[in-house]
């Protein structure tokens, strides 16, 4: 009975290790990010992306696509989230499917983190070059110092063509040019090799020796110091010898090979142009909002007020990426990604044209499903349960200027 159990644990034992090492070599693409799962107001109250481009939907493998647009920076930052004073501009992709060749904001190359001010608008330019083929999601995205990835909004790009095609050659500071791509390659398999090798030797002189149970029975009897003899710790000590020596070694080569180097840039960039936009001549005051749970829709009071001179209409409330427009006002000609854009999602209970010097006060109603495909509903289980986006008004010469509009938002069940 005691040899069949023995038998049975060893069984499985190896099973468990075959499924963990099936379940390490099984890597399934990601096609889509998780930007549903990002806090409501996270997302509806740090940074607000518009007028966003994606200059291609299908592009080959080793072309270029850019991303561009604006992004302002919320003046109601939320306090739970550190302020963008260390911020790196980003794309959303699952894994190296694009290289960034290049990023901008306010037309200044930033390739390392920026200072970015609350309140003020940016323009910004990424542009990528397509490295692996297949269907991706590609979003923008802002990474903040401890504040965490905010995830704008996202395409699907399509990239054709063969991996293998792909190159991504530089030229050095010393003249040399090299692709990146395969730089150095053979070196890195055999390094990676070398140390594995070393790891599975340091293993496998361990694991010749009695394991689990009998190390446990020797533990609980008192004769832990006998599981390690002198020649353990002789081994031990080579082990760890041999380990300083080879590193030193190929460091002083390393150095000797390469005396030419510069550090990884880290600092950072402060003095990012804003873009200079003209003082709105329209003022919102909300007077409520409340989110109809059944309906899936988001209904404002608002008191407009027109002190331009020119007649305004309201045509769009932009939210955590998701546009509701009023279709009798505007209608997108950029090509939106359809899951975040309600062409039919605004109504207006008086949108006639609001004549200069005129206050006018009108129910606003954004519905539509992206309220519970993207989670933004979430946002009424939320302990300060606040609400944020950006009204965009047009004038009768097809201007529009945008208003910051921020307050709480009351659910209702009925």
């Amino acid at each position: 009975m005691k040899l069949i159990k023995d038998k049975v644990a060893k069984l499985s034992f190896v099973a468990l290790l075959l499924t963990v090492a099936a379940a390490m070599f099984y890597t399934p693409a990601a096609s889509a990010h998780g930007e549903k799962s990002q806090a409501a107001f996270m997302r509806m109250r740090t940074i607000h992306w518009y007028d966003l481009n994606w200059s291609k939907e299908v592009v080959k493998v080793n072309d270029t696509m850019t991303i561009s647009g604006k992004f302002l920076v919320f003046s109601g930052w939320p306090e739970t989230v550190d302020k963008p004073e260390s911020a790196f501009l980003n794309i959303g992709i699952p894994g190296p499917v694009f290289i960034r060749a290049g990023s901008w904001i306010g037309g200044q190359l930033v390739p390392r983190s920026v200072s970015l001010e609350l309140g003020e608008t940016y323009e910004f330019k990424v542009l990528l070059k397509a490295r692996r083929p297949g269907d991706w999601h590609v979003h923008t995205m802002m990474n903040v110092e401890g504040g965490g990835p905010i995830i704008g909004p996202g395409k699907w790009v399509t990239v054709e063509g063969s991996m293998s095609q792909f190159t991504n050659p530089i030229t050095t500071l010393t003249g040399q040019t090299i692709d990146l791509e395969t730089y150095n390659l053979s070196n890195t398999y055999f390094w990676h090799a070398f140390w594995y090798a070393i790891g599975v030797a340091w293993m496998v002189y361990w694991m010749r020796k009695p394991m689990f149970v009998p190390r446990l029975i020797a533990v609980d009897a008192g004769k832990a110091d006998t599981l390690i003899t002198g020649t353990d710790k002789k081994v031990a000590l080579a082990f760890g010898a041999a380990t300083i020596g080879i590193v030193a070694f190929t460091m002083s080569t390393t150095n000797a090979e390469y005396p030419i180097t510069t550090p990884l840039q880290a600092g950072l960039l402060r003095g990012m142009k804003p873009i200079e936009l003209p003082t709105p001549t329209v003022s919102v005051k909300i007077d409520d909002a409340t989110y109809r749970v059944p309906g899936r829709s988001m209904n404002m009071t608002l008191t407009i007020t027109n002190n331009g001179d020119s007649a305004v209409r309201l045509g769009e409330f932009n939210t955590a990426g998701v546009r509701f427009l009023d279709a009798n006002v505007t209608e997108d000609t950029t090509g939106y990604p359809d899951d975040l854009l309600a062409p039919e999602g605004l109504t207006v209970s008086d949108n006639s044209p609001l004549a200069p010097g005129q206050t006018r006060t009108v129910q606003v109603t954004a519905s539509d499903a992206a309220w519970e495909v993207y989670r933004l509903a979430d946002l009424i289980y939320d302990p300060d349960s606040r609400f944020a986006g950006l009204l965009f008004f047009h004038d009768e010469n097809g201007n529009k200027q945008l208003v910051q509009i921020d307050g709480p938002l009351i659910p209702t069940f009925i």
